[in-house]
């Protein structure tokens, strides 16, 4: 019982987010959960919520834009351009 109403508030919470926010969000719980579960422990729980969170912000801020794509330099800068059209 205590799962679902956990699984009800974080579902309600990021209904009004943006996809940065949202993205941000569900990386941070998918990478908690799998860290958690590799590791065994918090510490690893905590890592992987913070890995998660920040790729899942990227993820979602790129969605926020349309057309665009992150590319990275050979100097490993990352920039955003038009997105190659096929």
């Amino acid at each position: 019982m205590k799962k679902a109403i956990v699984l009800l508030l974080v579902g309600l919470s990021v209904a009004s987010c943006s996809q940065t926010e949202k993205g941000a969000a569900i990386g941070a719980a998918g990478g908690a959960i799998l860290g958690g579960a590799i590791t065994g422990d918090v510490r690893g729980a905590a890592v992987g919520a913070a890995i998660g969170g920040v790729s899942g912000a990227v993820i979602g801020h790129v969605s926020e834009q349309p057309g665009q794509c992150y590319y990275r330099d050979r100097y490993g800068r990352r920039y955003i351009d038009d997105c190659p059209r096929y």
